[in-house]
């Protein structure tokens, strides 16, 4: 079903805005928090006070270190429900600063998207990130149930991504560096924002080279039919959520879609820093 990938791409900026909104920095700084501990706090705060090393696990491409030194001491600023609150509020201002709550689609988007995550929580098995935020209680507000859908969308897929990754043997900071070499996103943000050295993304780069799966900076042919394969393997292992909703539907949901991740991007909600 390609309508999947495209349902989940068109309403993903709705889900990932929470990342770069300074509503949800203010909020985070409120209870005591930097800015790189109320990442990992409140993405992980649907498990209850998670240690840094579940944070490692789960989140997969960043720099163990980095993590340690951001989660370390986040639990004594904050209790994991105080971060919850705190995300949700920011979730809520950011989105209808886009004006995402006035947009006439709403409730059917919403319905379309809440059917595909319910239709997720059948399979929550080998599926952490997801499973902890689909025990969380479904929001009142229409703008925030979306935002919550969306959650528990992205969660499951990703979830089935780092299942693909080490399946096939590609570490977290290897998976960074594959995706820099497809030139979808800035080197150095992939650096910056998961924290690894110079040195650390040469002597991961270096072994792709050995691997055969990198020529230079540049995915090799073979490097670029492994992306592919852990792409569509991924889509695969999402199509539980979205095939409950039919071709038609999905279909439905992905053309609705377009609207919402572009009031997003419009209002500057996915800018980085």
């Amino acid at each position: 079903m390609k309508s999947a990938r495209a349902a989940w791409r068109r309403l993903e900026p709705v889900h990932a805005m929470i990342y770069f909104v300074p509503e949800a920095r203010r909020r985070y700084a409120g209870l005591g928090l930097s800015a790189r501990a109320g990442y990992f706090a409140s993405r992980s705060a649907a498990f209850g006070r998670a240690s840094a090393e579940l944070v490692i696990s789960t989140f997969y491409n960043f720099n163990p270190v980095f993590v340690r030194q951001a989660v370390g001491g986040a639990w004594d600023a904050a209790m994991p429900q105080q971060v919850l609150d705190a995300r949700y509020a920011a979730a809520d201002e950011a989105l209808r600063r886009a004006g995402v709550h006035e947009l006439p689609a709403l409730d059917e988007v919403l319905a379309l998207a809440r059917r595909a995550a319910e239709a997720a929580l059948e399979h929550p098995q080998g599926r952490p990130l997801f499973a902890a935020h689909a025990a969380l209680p479904w929001p009142e507000e229409p703008v925030l149930r979306l935002w919550h859908a969306q959650t528990l969308l992205r969660e499951f897929r990703g979830d089935g991504h780092v299942a693909c990754l080490v399946s096939e043997g590609v570490g977290g900071l290897e998976a960074l560096i594959l995706h820099a070499a497809t030139g979808q996103m800035p080197v150095d943000f992939l650096k910056a924002s998961r924290a690894w050295s110079e040195e650390q993304w040469a002597d991961a780069a270096e072994g792709l080279r050995k691997r055969g799966l990198l020529d230079g900076d540049s995915l090799s042919p073979e490097g670029a039919l492994l992306r592919r394969h852990i792409e569509d393997r991924t889509d695969r292992l999402a199509l539980p959520a979205y095939a409950a909703l039919g071709e038609a539907d999905c279909e439905r949901l992905a053309e609705l879609s377009g609207p919402f991740g572009g009031a997003v991007l419009d209002a500057g909600l996915l800018k980085l820093g």
